[in-house]
């Protein structure tokens, strides 16, 4: 992938803010083709406006040793720009203009994937590019985008998180490096269960303003790998004494979310509505 920051060059930039505005305020209709994509651990899930999910599962993910996203991150941009783009032809054709395009990345993504995931989309020629943490998808997904506390526990292949949002907008998170890929066939329900206990609790000790207590109370939202397991959630309800919800669908979740926002761009009339904002963690 051709990147500034070895000097060549790079692809065409988003579509100005005052462009968008000027065209709204002319009476033309907003953008009509719509691509959200979430780049797992494990494969790539794509949904395009009009047709749902397009593609779940490996794909270029076969091999684990080289696969261009590991733990949550993207390590092979170049292949991940060829996987893109070709999404990118199928879904939004050659002429991009009026399209949009939503990336998801993990709550606790380091500012050098968020940058190249930025330059992924922008080499997209999109006219609206944006990138939307996974936890704020899940919560749409789940149909809690705004209205109070609510805890997102993400059990992926290669990855684990956990993020309080409140009113939608991500306050707290904690990451490991572990997912359902790692751990031991006979061991999974308790090597899961501990982490993602020892994440909350961590949470629990620094929360001054009851937020996690008033998450907890509603049920923690489950999804990735880990929420397909009976065996894992069964073990998660009993550490931590109240009753979970699973996501619809757990492993196209992020994807669905992410769709989601995603038809808030394209219809200008639910503009405005609750949105995931981006915050600087502590």
């Amino acid at each position: 992938m051709r990147t500034s920051r070895d000097g060549r060059r790079r692809g065409r930039p988003v579509l100005r803010r005052q462009e968008a505005h000027a065209a709204r305020a002319a009476g033309r209709p907003g953008p009509v083709k719509g691509l959200a994509v979430d780049l797992g651990s494990s494969g790539i899930r794509a949904w395009v406006t009009g047709q749902g999910l397009v593609t779940g599962g490996p794909a270029g993910w076969e091999d684990a040793a080289t696969r261009p996203v590991r733990r949550g991150r993207i390590v092979d941009a170049d292949t991940c720009a060829g996987l893109l783009g070709r999404l990118a032809d199928t879904a939004l054709g050659a002429d991009r203009e009026g399209s949009a395009v939503v990336l998801s990345h993990p709550v606790l993504a380091g500012r050098e994937h968020r940058a190249t995931a930025r330059e992924l989309l922008a080499s997209l020629g999109a006219s609206r590019a944006m990138v939307l943490n996974s936890a704020g998808a899940v919560a749409r997904s789940a149909g809690d985008p705004a209205g109070g506390p609510v805890l997102v526990v993400d059990m992926g292949a290669g990855l684990t998180e956990v993020a309080l949002l409140v009113d939608g907008t991500v306050v707290d998170a904690r990451q490991a490096d572990a997912g359902l890929g790692d751990l031991d066939p006979g061991s999974v329900p308790a090597e899961l269960a501990r982490n993602v206990l020892d994440m909350i609790t961590s949470m629990w000790r620094e929360d001054r303003h009851g937020a996690v207590r008033g998450a907890l109370r509603r049920g923690p939202v489950l999804t990735g790998g880990g929420a397909l397991r009976r065996d894992v959630t069964d073990r998660i309800t009993g550490c931590l004494g109240v009753p979970v919800r699973i996501a619809p669908d757990p492993s196209t979740a992020v994807v669905r979310g992410a769709a989601l926002f995603l038809d808030s761009v394209l219809c200008p009339a639910v503009e405005g509505k609750a949105t995931v904002r981006p915050v600087r963690l502590r």
